[in-house]
């Protein structure tokens, strides 16, 4: 099967079900992003510190990387800043454009797969934000060295993922509020089921998700040529079990370093 193609019409259809990672900014969240008063989020709950940013946003080359859904993308263009957003969803695109429009906002939405950024050259930006996203591609070694080839030097790079924890319980019994270890890691959302179930998952156009080690999420970065300078932990913020014993979420910052 091809994942991107799948998990592109199943962000589509989270999109038409109005989950909350689809929900665009309001228009009182851009104004106050345009008097200098902003943040965004790359986990779920904690804001991005401000002092992980540059001092100004004004024409520094953002590109919000797998970040549809008219969230990070139309407030950084708010503070000043030129940005692209990259997403495989059209309807989270769209959910972009119609902030941009209704804001006066000049943004670029490009439909595309995080793990190639070939439309861009090389040096490109001057930084990315990626917040949560990786868990929908298979290998994300690809993720962080198109990243790296896109950012210009000393370019800041704005992660979140999933600390793979989480992806060792079994869902349906978390959702029953109970914490059962079940799977593997690196795991998939297929890799437990039979082909029956396989089948009915995948016409049900739910999103294919990928646990990734916190080896490929950090050396995998750092592999890439990045240096690491931040990083913080995030959680659900008491809507699943887990919070009660360990964050969910990782973000870091991580610097674009040429050696010679």
């Amino acid at each position: 099967m091809n994942t991107v193609k799948h998990n592109s019409r199943a962000w589509d259809k989270k999109v038409e079900d109005g989950v909350i990672y689809t929900k665009a900014v309001s228009n009182d969240v851009i104004a106050r992003s345009k008097r200098g008063d902003w943040s965004i989020t790359v986990t779920t709950e904690k804001s991005v510190p401000r002092h992980w940013f540059p001092e100004s946003l004004t024409g520094l080359k953002v590109l919000c990387l797998a970040s549809g859904g008219g969230q990070q993308g139309p407030v950084l263009a708010a503070a000043g800043a030129n940005v692209t957003v990259m997403d495989i969803s059209k309807k989270q695109l769209e959910k972009d454009e119609m902030v941009a429009k209704e804001n006066n906002l000049s943004l670029t939405a490009i439909q595309g797969d995080m793990c190639d950024l070939s439309m861009f050259n090389e040096g490109e930006f001057d930084l990315i934000v990626h917040p949560v996203a990786n868990l929908f591609v298979e290998d994300i070694s690809p993720v962080w060295k198109e990243a790296a080839r896109v950012l210009k030097d000393q370019g800041v790079l704005i992660s979140g993922f999933t600390n793979p924890l989480l992806f060792i319980f079994d869902d349906e019994e978390d959702r029953k509020g109970n914490l059962v270890v079940r799977n593997r890691i690196p795991y998939s959302t297929l890799d437990s089921l039979s082909e029956k179930e396989k089948a009915a998952y995948l016409k049900a156009d739910d999103t294919v998700e990928f646990g990734h080690t916190l080896e490929d999420q950090i050396q995998g970065q750092i592999d890439a040529g990045f240096v690491i300078t931040g990083l913080y932990e995030d959680d659900f913020g008491g809507r699943r079990p887990i919070d009660t014993y360990i964050k969910s979420f990782v973000a870091t910052r991580a610097v674009k370093i040429k050696f010679n």
